[in-house]
Parts: C-alpha cells; structure tokens; sequence
C-alpha cells in the first residue's frame, strides 16, 4: 500500500512545517498553535491573552530595581579617618576623580553600571586596604595596595555618593583590608542568577512554568527581606545568592512564558516592551535610593512589590503551548474551555473539532523533554552554543568598553558626577534597545545580531589597535597628534562598543528563546542567560585583581567576537516563523541564505523535500526506473 504523508504540523509553513513524525500525536497536527486554526491558542485575537501579556509586563519594573540595586547597596564611598576631617588625611576613596581632589586619591578607577537588562549592576567599588567590620574575620587577599599604611584607623567617616546616608559599606567599614568582600557580595548575586538560570530552566520544562514562577515569587520574598536584617556581610552575601537565584526563576518564566503567548509577528516588539518597562526601573532607581535613604529600607522597598504577584496564583495559568508539546491532552482541554470563557467564544462554532480530537489523546501519558537531550541533536545543539558563545562574548566585552569610558573621567567633567555616570550608561542601553527594533525590523533576527556583533567588533579592534598607534605617534610633537585625541577616539570607541554589545547580549537571548523548542524552551534559555552571567561576572573578578589581567581580557573578547561573526551566519533565521514545538521540529529548523535568492537562480544547498528526493534517486535506478531527459539531481537542466 502507498503510505500517505503526514500533513504538516503548522499549517502557515516555516522551515520546520514537514517534519512530523508518524508518532506525533493526532491532536497535534491539527492544532496551529500561532493563531490560523485557533487565535486564542498563541495569537492576541482574544482579550484574556492581552491581559496576560499586560501581566508579564509589570513585574518588569520589580525586576528592574533588583538588577540594579548593587550600584547603590554596595557603591563604595570616599572615606577618611574619623575626626581627622574630610579634606585633611583622606585614607582612600572608591573612584578616581570623583566627589575631591583626584590628585589625593589612593584607588584605581573602577568600572561602570553594566546596561544588561538582567545583570546585577553596580561594578564600582575598589579596594586599598582597612580593617575594622564587625563581621566574622576573613582572609584577606595575598596583594595589599601601597597605600596600606593610609588605612591605620579604627573609625571611618564616609562620604556616600549614591543618595543614601548608609550602605552596606558604610555599614560594616568595609574598606581598605575588608574591600574585597565588597566584590564577593557582587559574586554572591551573579553566581546565584547563574544557578538559578541552570537550575530553574530545567526544573520548568519538566513540570511547568507556572509552579516554578510562583514558587521564586514566594522565595524571592522570603529572601530578600531577610536580606534587609543581615547582621554581617557573610550572611548578607549567603542570602543575595539565594535572592538571586529565585530572581532567575522569575525573570526565565516570564520570558517563555511571553515568547509563547504572541503571535509571530508581535514576539519581539512585546518583549522589547518588556525590556522598556526594566529599564525605567533603572532610571526610577536613584530617586528611590534618595527616598529611602538607608540601605535596610531600600532592599525592602525593592522587595515588596513582589507581593503582588502572588495574584498571580489565580489569575496565571499554565502555559497551553507547554501543555500541547508535552501531550499533556487532559490540562490542555480545561485551559482551552477556560480560555474559550474568557474571551467569550462559542466552543461550538469557534474551535469545532478541537474538543473531539483531544477526547482521543486523553489517554495519552505526558512526554516530558530534558535539555540534555539536545545532545544527540544536529542542528539543535549547534544553534544554541552559538548563541551562548555571542551571549557570553556580548556581555563580557561590554565590561571593558565601559571601563574604558570611565577611565577618563579625570578629564571629563561630565563622567565625574555619580548620577552622570550612572545615567550615561543606562541612556547607552535605552537607545540600543531603540536601535534593536529598527535593526531587527528590517534586518531580521540574524542580519541584525551579525550587524552588532560586527560593530563590536570594529569597536574593539579599533580601540586595541588604532589607539595604540595614535600613543606613538602623539610621542612626537609635529605629527599633531596630542593625548587629548587619543581621549576623544577612546570614549568614542568605548560608546559604540558598550552599544553594540548590549544589543549583542539582548538579541541573543530573543533569538535563543525563538529556535528552541518549546519542550525545552526554558533550558536554552536557561543556558544562554547563564552564559551571560558568566561574562558579567568577568568585571567583579577583574577588579577583586586590582585590574590585572585587563588588557588580555579585553583581547580574548575581541578575538571571540571575530568567531562569533563567523558563527551567526550557521543561525536561521526565525522571523514570521512559527515556534518549533518538540525536538524534530527545532532539529530541521536549519539556516537560509543570508540573501535572498534572484529569480530563476539555483540554490546551492538544497531543500528538505529535496534531499528526500535525492536520496531515492538511487533507488529509483536500481529498479529499472529512468529519469526523464534532462533532469539532475537538483531538479531539471536549464535549457
């Protein structure tokens, strides 16, 4: 008997619609699941999923004043010898050339706010030496700046520049000798998000998006507040890993859980909001710390506005896509009638058939999917190590084209103030975002992560580079060259990288969650979000060195982002495409020419239904069968 193929599983095409197998279920095939046989399913036909995506926006704001809340928490003030005055035997200060005279300032400049839209920022704090917290005692790092001796005092004065009359440095003098807990306290947070990516990815692919969101919601609480009454650095830095652990649980669910609510042609732009809404949280920060004024009330402050979100119980359910691609029929058939409520469709008229098919699969068990299974992928496996490769190179480079910009504060006036700085970089990352919607606009997914990452780049190299040369040549004093201009070609150099790179860093991420099956959406971006953290954690551990090791860590990111430039173009590209819902359809999600193919030109990689022909070519000759005259492989010869 001749054996019909399966009709395709997205009815609207894409590069993934035939490539169903014959144990997919039935229920599958005939649910489209981005809007053309039921809009309620992934489109924003009905109301209830506009209220959804309302709900996934707001708590970006919450997400916002935690991310950025080390830049105030731990910002480490100028501080002199009590009684001695502060203009009079200054030990040390944080930054160079900021809130005195820089030519008394014991410290190296230190890097700026990062612009990630996750990232704990507030990489700021420096360290000379001084002992005197109330914490348990500590090993200290085996290198002592040479300015120790400035730091004989048992009693600090501190002149906090973040607008808050005390932080946790002030708090437990944490400077001179006990600096360097400053930079485990940022540890304690990036690693915590890192885990939490790893670990929360996973857990929700397995048993849903909705539990594992309520429960970071409740341990967020629980955490963070307890943060608030620490009563030493360890134990403030032990609960900041534990808070951000459950901020990754969060900020993950809501990700995929937005991703699979939209229709393909509003994915990005929805989330792009998303991104929006965080970063008026990092401009609405500074006047939330001058508000508070102590760092307790702060850290609570921050915390509470989760406590909204335990609405979220009952008004949030589980993600009907997950549900589907999990043949999880049962819970698929009770949110589709609730679904059907809400927007007030006729179940009759609006999704007839639906309902019989799906009686047919009850029996059915779940098929749950790990992230490890992506292993014995293809394709699969290689799109997501490129994008975490493009995220960790995004975000680890960013950290040195902002440090660059800041080392010449001295001779800008304008990067010497705290909020000039602090407003500088976020203004950095909103008129990247601005960009990334024009770009991926016209560009796509791909063309615009290849443009960034290609500005990166030139950015870098050019910094490394032509710099270099302009130093020589401004040695001579006929080439009209001055150190002035070398200052001007580094901050330059030093915006467009730190724009580049923050747009390198969120696209990633965006691409990651839209060519990962929805099965293991949550893992993918669990790995390309920690991978993030991963080169956001390059700055702490830069500075607990006293900077050392800088320059080869600006060179091994500029190396990478020529790999990674390489790299993009073995992408596809996922614009107007329906999302892969199981592990065959993200495995023959494979890449399209960068350009479009002129008419009548022969493509040189060939197609899936191509491939299936060719491969019965042989076949077909062994049988006695002839082709007719003219044909080849790839179709009929050009005449």
């Amino acid at each position: 008997a001749e054996i019909q193929p399966l009709p395709p599983l997205h009815p609207g095409g894409g590069p993934h619609s035939s490539c169903c197998s014959a144990a997919a279920a039935p229920s599958l095939l005939l649910l489209d699941y981005d809007g053309s046989v039921l809009p309620f399913l992934g489109g924003l036909g009905g109301g209830y999923q506009k209220t959804l995506v309302l709900l996934t926006w707001i708590p970006a704001l919450f997400i916002g004043f935690s991310q950025f809340s080390d830049s105030f928490l731990l910002d480490q003030p100028n501080f002199w010898c009590r009684g001695a005055g502060k203009g009079t035997e200054l030990a040390g200060v944080t930054t160079t050339g900021r809130g005195g005279d820089p030519g008394n300032w014991t410290s190296l400049p230190t890097t700026p706010f990062s612009t990630a839209p996750w990232e704990a920022a507030g990489n700021r704090s420096n360290s000379s030496g001084a002992d005197g917290g109330d914490t348990p005692p500590l090993p200290s790092p085996p290198d002592k700046g040479a300015n120790a001796s400035n730091c004989d005092c048992h009693a600090w004065d501190y002149g906090i520049r973040a607008g808050l009359i005390q932080n946790v440095v002030s708090k437990w003098d944490l400077v001179c000798d006990n600096a360097w807990k400053v930079h485990i306290a940022k540890f304690s947070l990036l690693v915590g998000l890192i885990f939490g990516y790893l670990i929360t990815g996973c857990i929700a692919d397995w048993v849903g998006r909705r539990p594992v969101l309520l429960f970071s919601i409740i341990f967020i609480l629980i955490f963070g507040l307890t943060v608030a009454l620490s009563v030493n650095v360890t134990m403030f830095s032990t609960l900041r890993f534990f808070e951000g652990f459950c901020l990754a649980g969060i900020i993950l669910t809501l990700y995929a859980l937005r991703i699979e609510l939209c229709p393909p042609g509003k994915r990005f732009m929805i989330t792009m909001v998303a991104s929006f809404v965080a970063m008026a949280g990092q401009f609405l920060m500074p006047g939330l710390a001058a508000l508070c004024r102590d760092w307790q009330v702060l850290q609570a402050l921050i915390i509470c506005p989760f406590l909204l979100m335990l609405l979220y119980w009952s008004i949030f359910p589980e993600s009907l896509r997950w549900l589907m691609a999990t043949q999880q029929f049962e819970s698929a058939k009770r949110l589709i009638l609730h679904f059907t409520q809400k927007n007030r469709m006729n179940p009759e008229g609006d999704i007839k058939g639906v309902m019989p098919e799906l009686e047919k699969e009850l029996s059915r068990r779940p098929k749950k999917v790990c992230i490890v299974k992506v292993v014995g992928t293809r394709n699969l496996w290689k799109n997501i190590v490129v994008l975490c490769v493009n995220s960790l190179t995004g975000y680890g480079i960013h950290h040195c084209f902002a440090r660059s910009m800041m080392g010449h504060e001295v001779k800008v006036p304008l990067l010497e103030n705290f909020y000039a700085d602090y407003y500088t970089t976020a203004s950095i990352a909103l008129v990247s975002c601005l960009a990334m919607c024009v770009v991926v606009r016209f560009l796509g997914r791909r063309g615009g992560l290849l443009l960034f990452m290609i500005l990166t780049a030139l950015a870098s190299l050019l910094q490394l580079g032509l710099l270099n040369l302009i130093g020589k040549y401004s040695q001579h004093p006929d080439s009209g060259m001055s150190d002035s201009v070398k200052d001007k070609f580094s901050i330059a150099f030093s915006i467009v990288g730190m724009f580049a790179s923050h747009a390198v860093g969120s696209l990633s991420v965006f691409f990651c969650a839209e060519i990962t099956p929805t099965v293991i959406r949550c893992g993918g971006l669990g790995l390309v979000l920690a991978s993030a953290g991963f080169g956001m954690l390059t700055a702490p551990i830069i500075e607990l060195h006293n900077q050392k090791g800088y320059f080869l860590h600006h060179i091994i990111f500029a190396c990478c982002t020529l790999i990674c430039i390489i790299c993009i173009l073995l992408l596809p590209e996922s614009r107007d495409q329906n999302l892969p819902e199981n592990i065959s359809n993200g495995e023959h999600y494979t890449r399209q020419p960068l350009l479009p193919h002129k008419k009548g030109e022969q493509p040189l990689l060939l197609t899936n239904a191509e491939l299936k022909d060719y491969s019965g070519l042989h076949d077909a000759a062994a049988s006695g069968d002839t082709l007719p005259e003219g044909a080849t492989a790839n179709g009929m010869k050009a005449m």
